[in-house]
């Protein structure tokens, strides 16, 4: 398996938590109806969030950096 095709399951996986986080969030009801409806704690979401977020930075990372590595490695063949 190559860096860069690690960096792209990487944020296939962030996208998957972020997706499953904004759908927590989207279920938010608009008005608290009492204690019968779900509660989504906002503050664990908004951590989910940035943990996507930084698990999206982090493979881009990689994948730039493995391009990076492919492109020297093509200098010093070539």
């Amino acid at each position: 398996m190559s860096i860069v095709q690690s960096g792209l399951e990487g944020l296939a996986r962030a996208q998957a938590a972020l997706e499953k986080t904004a759908g927590r969030v989207a279920s938010l009801p608009l008005s608290s109806g009492g204690p019968s409806e779900d509660v989504v704690d906002i503050s664990a979401e908004a951590v989910a969030l940035m943990v996507a977020r930084n698990a999206f930075q982090a493979n881009l990372k990689v994948i730039e950096t493995g391009d990076q590595l492919d492109q020297s490695t093509l200098d010093v063949l070539g």
